[in-house]
């Protein structure tokens, strides 16, 4: 186990505790001796207690590879990982890569994995006198890679065959394949109908069917496995399918309205992906309610919502049979459902009479008529249009307001004060508007009184309340007071109450649970004018108070033997 080297080196084998100690060689010659020592320390080996091993798992999950060691405590240790037979950086990659435990432990920690981290891991351990290391095998799944050069084999009007290669499965078999389409009208990549319907992962060919004739197309392939989908191939070449007659016919055929003489018929034009080839336009057919000949045109515009049919022949408002087809120049295509369409209605030929004009107040005037006579083979009476203008103004730059069918009376608002004004009224449908009436004038009322009434005074007495003002003066340019009116309230309501009166005193029966807000305003022909300043009467059950809109708060009070007086001022609130 102990052998002498012919270097004079000593060599010890299968070291144990016992071989630990002091140690000296002698060399000697003829010419003298000479010697040196030295001590041997023994320590424990170092071993790894639990080691990476090889796992499987999943684009982002967070795995940690252990390395956890048992070494002599007088010896320092230090952990190196090596990936794929490169030394890890944990500072360059620290946003996957950490190592983790304590002094005696290497775990290396790897967040957010992803397949670039499939690879062999080395944990590397070394003392000043040994070294250990152990591999494990990290295998990462994914969803698969894009299928690669997808193509289109053949094209009909409504099918596509389709073929690609297989790209990368990351480590996890693709299981099924699907196909995606986009054209110039789709709102992005849109899944397709394929036969087979399900295409599995050892399929790399289909048709596609279901498609637009006459649409260009870009199709792209989709790979899938138990992880999820992958990401999808890049676009195949564009390519259009071939032409065919129209299938779809217009929606909402309708129409009405119009000139006299005029059959206006109207439809939803059909979008270009559903025009299915070249040449497309309408073909549009109508003919007199109860008649069996149809009347053709055709409107060559695709675009087109609407076609005019004008002839003195045709009656106001007369019901039409009306259909529309669709055509290209592959062929005629089907007709929409007949529907019942009305010719042009007859404008009103006559104008309204009693045509009156009433000023309301300094800014509204009511115009009132006899409604016009009407037959409903005629149309539908829309309603009535009234013109006005003013005295300074001129009868062709009038201002209009409209009036439905059944109304014989319109308000006119936003009026200047005390002017004429000049009013005219006719009727109007669809077709267009009758003749104006006789013209007819009124003249605003001049604006209502601006001063408040004052000094307003009030008295309690139980339940009784009894106001006093002072009497309202209208100026020269303002409408002449006719009466009153009080106005009231408790704190607590929002809505006004009111009792109007021609003199300059009212009494009111309240129940004296709350505050009351009163104010008083004066009433002309022109409107109602400036409210007094408001005025609150507080809570007073039982009791006598007077006051004034501008006198101050004060009670008296005497001995509970004689009758108790209060006597109130209150100042006016707004």
């Amino acid at each position: 186990r102990i052998m002498l080297l012919k270097d004079g080196g000593l060599r010890i084998a299968n070291v144990t505790k016992a071989d630990a100690g002091s140690y000296m060689c002698l060399a000697t010659n003829q010419f003298g001796t000479a010697s040196g020592s030295t001590n041997l320390i023994v320590t424990e080996p170092t071993r790894i207690t639990l080691a990476p091993s090889n796992m499987d798992v999943t684009v982002g999950e967070s795995v940690v590879l252990p390395c956890q060691v048992q070494h002599d405590p007088i010896l320092d240790i230090s952990f190196t990982w090596y990936f794929n037979g490169m030394l890890t950086d944990f500072k360059k990659d620290a946003s996957h890569f950490e190592k983790v435990g304590g002094s005696a432990s290497g775990d290396l920690m790897i967040r957010n994995i992803q397949l670039k981290h499939t690879g062999k891991y080395v944990c590397m351990v070394k003392t000043e006198v040994d070294s250990v290391a152990s591999a494990a095998d990290l295998i990462v799944r994914g969803s698969p890679g894009p299928p690669e050069h997808v193509k289109v084999d053949e094209i009909t009007d409504t099918t596509a065959q389709i073929s690609w290669q297989e790209g990368t499965d990351n480590h996890s078999p693709v299981t099924t394949y699907t196909i995606q389409a986009r054209t110039p009208f789709s709102v992005g990549w849109q899944r397709v109908t394929t036969v087979p319907d399900v295409i599995d992962g050892k399929t790399f060919t289909t048709t596609v069917v279901d498609l637009n004739p006459w649409v260009e197309y870009e199709f792209r392939v989709v790979a899938s496995n138990k992880i999820g989908g992958g990401e999808p191939s890049l676009p195949s070449e564009k390519v259009r399918t071939e032409e065919a007659v129209p299938e779809i016919p217009p929606s909402e055929v309708s129409g009405g309205g119009g000139s006299r003489s005029e059959l206006v018929i109207t439809w939803d034009p059909i979008p270009e992906e559903l025009q299915n080839g070249e040449g497309f336009g309408y073909v549009v057919a109508f003919r007199p309610f109860g008649t069996t000949t149809w009347i053709q045109t055709v409107v060559t515009s695709p675009d087109t919502p609407r076609y005019v049919f004008r002839n003195e022949s045709i009656l106001p408002f007369s019901p039409y049979e009306v259909k529309v087809g669709v055509y290209n120049n592959k062929g005629e295509g089907p007709f929409s459902s007949v529907t019942t369409v009305f010719s042009a209605e007859e404008e009103p030929s006559v104008a309204p009479s009693g045509v009156s004009a009433t000023s309301l107040s300094s800014s509204v005037i009511e115009v009132s008529w006899t409604a016009i006579p009407w037959k409903m083979s005629s149309g539908r009476l829309l309603g009535y249009e009234v013109r006005y203008w003013n005295n300074g103004g001129k009868e062709e730059s009038s201002n209009r307001v409209k009036a439905a069918g059944n109304e014989t009376s319109i308000r006119i608002t936003g009026l200047k004060s005390n002017l004429a004004y000049y009013t005219a009224v006719r009727a109007y449908n669809s077709a267009g508007a009758g003749p104006f009436s006789a013209t007819v004038n009124a003249t605003t009322k001049k604006t209502p009184p601006s001063q408040p009434p004052g000094n307003v005074v009030w008295n309690v007495t139980d339940s009784r309340v009894i106001l006093s003002w002072e009497e309202v003066r209208a100026m020269e340019n303002e409408s002449e007071v006719i009466g009153y009116k009080v106005l009231y309230r408790t704190s607590g309501q929002s809505r006004m109450n009111v009792l109007s009166t021609e003199k300059t005193t009212a009494e009111l029966v309240l129940q004296f649970n709350d505050d009351y807000v009163i104010e008083v305003k004066a009433t002309s022909d022109g409107g109602d004018g400036t409210s007094s300043d408001q005025i609150l009467i507080p809570r007073l059950a039982s009791m006598d108070a007077r006051g004034s809109g501008s006198s101050i708060l004060s009670i008296f009070s005497v001995s509970s033997f004689f009758l108790t007086i209060f006597s109130l001022t209150l100042n006016s609130v707004l």
